[in-house]
């Protein structure tokens, strides 16, 4: 295990990756790549598991010959940054869940056709904006066989601390990347891309043609992208009309619609089994 530093002035600035910085600021050149904040001992693994590279560890001192020990132990020389619970709170603005933080270097992204080399089924997230949901969806794409997940440029960062805890770390084990970095890229370029690759395109959307879920022809694509769009608003009309189909989730109760991450719960369930 590294050398412990207790803390003693929460305005040290090797504190400032964990207290002081935005997300975007982490995400800067300034860190060469950028930095992410993995929160948990279980995130943190599945990011060292997936070969994220430490650069220091922020931990709950009850944790060191706990849950934290081991994750310590994986980390090889980093500094490891702790003190009791109401400090680490104080500093970092928020409880930590299961004590520690980490922060890593940001993985180098691949292509969308590397993403999508081999693939049956994908989610495409059209500008979620909410990492809650970012993260929920990654967890149910994980967990029920989706085979990647693409992010148009305006999605919200899945590598943001509470995507990544929402996600249980599932961020780290699906392949994902983005459609393009501006809004040239999306939706004209990045459905280009994906009919390059072969896929058709079902757009979750209440519309008058819309098919259900369950209709046959969906699962006898070969490949197939689910498209869910923005919270609130869903996918934009360009987005619905330029799809192959429209699809909608039978409902009870004259209820409308399920919030993004549930739909999508439920699409890749029926769809993306083999």
């Amino acid at each position: 295990m590294a050398g412990i530093v207790e803390i003693t002035d929460i305005d040290a600035p090797e504190l400032d990756v964990y207290a002081r910085l935005t997300e975007a600021q982490l995400r800067s050149s300034r860190f060469s790549g950028g930095l992410f904040i993995a929160e948990s001992a279980k995130v943190i693994g599945c990011a060292l598991d997936a070969g994220c590279e430490p650069v220091s560890l922020l931990m709950d001192r009850r944790h060191l010959a706990g849950a934290g020990k081991a994750v310590a132990a994986r980390c090889g020389d980093v500094p490891i940054y702790t003190a009791e619970e109401s400090v680490l709170s104080s500093l970092t603005g928020y409880a930590l869940t299961r004590g520690m933080l980490c922060a890593m270097r940001r993985p180098s992204l691949p292509s969308p056709e590397e993403v999508c080399a081999g693939a049956r089924r994908i989610a495409v997230l059209e500008e979620l904006t909410d990492t809650t949901n970012v993260g929920a969806v990654f967890r149910s794409a994980a967990a029920l066989g989706a085979d990647g997940v693409l992010l148009t440029p305006g999605c919200a960062d899945p590598l943001s601390r509470r995507a990544c805890r929402v996600s249980m770390g599932t961020v780290f084990q699906i392949p994902w990347t983005r459609l393009g970095s501006g809004a040239e890229d999306w939706p004209e370029g990045g459905m280009a891309r994906l009919r390059a690759m072969g896929f058709r395109t079902a757009a979750l959307a209440l519309t008058a043609d819309s098919v259900p879920v369950d209709d046959p022809r969906l699962a006898a694509e070969p490949r197939l992208a689910l498209l869910l769009g923005t919270e609130g608003d869903g996918l934009a009309e360009t987005t619905v009309a330029a799809c192959d189909y429209t699809v909608r989730i039978p409902m009870a109760r004259g209820v409308d619609s399920l919030n993004v991450a549930a739909a999508g719960a439920v699409a890749f369930w029926q769809l993306c089994r083999p």
